[in-house]
């Protein structure tokens, strides 16, 4: 992998929350001119700060959380006399991509999703205020000198993953012409190298169709033989393939043997989880312009048990029933048959 390659794709950070703690209730005695020695009227604390995540359309990574370890929200204000309650603490609203994925770091376990624009959830909630003194009044203790103190601040590490929202995924490994198929088809312009992960980061292109339609399709980081093991970029790529409404194979014309390498791919993908194994997919052999007729029709007999089309980015080859075949699957709520 290129050592060079500075990338503003941050799909993974771990934060450290602290809410605002609540406000103490007042145990303030009512004084005036005329009175001496009156009743309670001490107010209630004002809550702590919330520390709010909230969905945003417009984003894409997570990359302004990267270096923003620490987030504290603000502390309740203090009841008042005459029954005024304390101001409530400042919420810390932190804007985040859909898909984003909010978990306790030491459990694992998941607290929500964040999937529409708007959508917001409390990722660590603020103190309650303490009650004034004038809530502990009774008909024997008329003057209670007392009032609750406002709830402790909550403080927990938090991880905040991002799983990318595109209809149609590409899977292949390095260098299957992934990214050139995408900068071919959309006005997405992915780093394109001859290294061994060509892509380092998912892209996304917005693919326009018939009429005036259009689709996200995400260009994701190639798999290798045990990415569901962790090895390459492994698990952080296949988190993102989750979301994908069609998963589109990729297979070079020059692959050494292309039965062997899907089979690869569909392993890799059901070793992850049965549901991505299951998923939806069109199979298609890449850099088709290598390829002359006879060839074609060569691994057309070899593979006849598969399903594929014949595709090249150069010469937009089979471009226009893959736009199709795309759509099609996009809308068609069947599932769809699997070979092998």
């Amino acid at each position: 992998m290129s050592s060079n390659i500075e990338s503003n794709f941050i799909d993974y950070v771990k934060i450290h929350c602290t809410s605002g703690r609540g406000g103490e209730g007042s145990a303030h005695l009512h004084r005036d001119k005329i009175t001496n020695k009156g009743g309670p009227d001490g107010g209630d604390g004002g809550r702590g700060g919330h520390i709010i995540l909230r969905g945003n359309k417009q984003m894409w990574t997570l990359l302004h959380l990267k270096y923003r370890k620490h987030i504290k929200a603000g502390k309740g204000g203090n009841g008042g006399p005459s029954h005024s309650s304390g101001k409530q603490g400042k919420d810390e609203i932190i804007d985040v991509p859909l898909g984003t994925v909010a978990k306790d770091h030491e459990t694992g376990e998941q607290l929500f999703e964040i999937m529409e624009h708007g959508e917001t959830h409390i990722l660590e909630e603020g103190g309650m205020g303490g009650l004034g003194n004038a809530h502990f009044a009774t008909p024997t203790r008329q003057t209670p000198r007392y009032a609750q103190p406002g709830q402790e601040a909550s403080e927990h590490w938090r991880v905040l993953e991002l799983k990318i929202l595109a209809d149609v995924g590409l899977v292949g490994k390095p260098n299957a012409g992934k990214s050139t198929l995408l900068s071919s088809i959309s006005a997405a312009r992915p780093k394109i190298g001859d290294y061994a992960f060509t892509t380092i980061t998912p892209n996304l292109g917005v693919v326009p169709y018939r009429d005036e339609r259009s689709f996200v399709v995400a260009d994701i980081p190639g798999i290798i033989e045990g990415a569901h093991e962790g090895k390459g970029l492994g698990i952080r790529f296949l988190r993102h393939i989750e979301r994908n409404s069609i998963l589109l194979f990729l297979i070079p014309a020059d692959s050494d043997d292309i039965r062997t390498e899907y089979k690869l791919l569909r392993n890799e993908l059901s070793q992850y989880s049965n549901y991505l194994g299951g998923k939806k997919h069109i199979l298609a052999i890449s850099k088709a312009d290598m390829l002359d007729d006879e060839l074609k029709d060569e691994i057309r007999k070899e593979y006849k048990e598969l399903s594929f089309l014949f595709i090249s980015s150069v010469t937009n080859e089979g471009i226009t029933e893959l736009k199709d075949s795309l759509w099609r699957e996009l809308n068609d709520d069947g599932d769809f048959p699997i070979s092998l």
